[in-house]
């Protein structure tokens, strides 16, 4: 039924949760701004660093423009130093990515991470295999929803996007799996949960990495 599969990264491919609270209640300490419990980055994260800074600040300087800029700068220091401290790939990723190897599906990535730090995450934690494309947020790669970066991977592939498997774990991936045109499967295991996905128009849902393969 699908020829490839497109992942999301943070909640989906890596456990990134740790890092990023770690980051960026560092920067609020720092900023003398209250921290929060890493559970709570949950439903800070996914949308880009820049809407993380705002909701971890909170409503009272989420508009203050200058000290979110200022707040995103000392974010990206901050977790360019521990991005892969406590960072790993959850449990049953490398069984799923050793056999759509051995089945020969294409694979890539599509992050709301910057592009660079999405590159450094996949080789550095992920590097034991081989992705078709791999793209983060940049000039050319408009940050998801939007599903520019989506379609340009199927078109850089030669796979319309109707055979695309899209597998995240938040709401975000899910809109954008429809406004591009593939198949959305929610990653019950990542941030978010069931409820949410399913509410977001999740085709499909996948308790563990290794339940993607009967979506196949």
């Amino acid at each position: 039924m699908h020829d490839a599969v497109l992942f999301d990264l943070d909640g989906t491919l890596l456990d990134t949760l740790d890092d990023l609270a770690d980051a960026m209640n560092a920067v609020l300490a720092a900023e003398g701004l209250p921290t929060h419990p890493t559970d709570a980055y949950r439903h800070f994260v996914g949308d880009g660093v820049v809407a993380l800074a705002r909701r971890a600040v909170g409503a009272d300087r989420a508009d203050d423009e200058r000290f979110v800029d200022h707040v995103v700068a000392r974010m990206r220091a901050e977790y360019a130093d521990r991005w892969d401290a406590k960072t790993r790939p959850y449990d049953g990723v490398a069984a799923l990515l050793d056999a759509l190897t051995d089945r020969g599906v294409r694979r890539a990535v599509l992050s709301n991470k910057p592009h660079d730090t999405t590159c450094l995450c996949v080789t550095g934690l992920l590097g034991r295999w081989t992705f078709d494309a791999v793209r983060g947020v940049s000039d050319a790669t408009p940050r998801k929803p939007e599903p520019a970066g989506a379609l340009a991977i199927a078109r850089e592939l030669g796979i319309p996007p109707e055979r695309w498997l899209y597998v995240g774990d938040t709401n975000t991936d899910m809109r954008t799996a429809a406004a591009a045109g593939m198949y959305a499967a929610g990653a019950v295991w990542g941030f978010r949960d069931a409820d949410e996905l399913t509410a977001a128009g999740a085709n499909a849902l996948a308790q563990t990495p290794t339940d993607v393969l009967e979506l196949l």
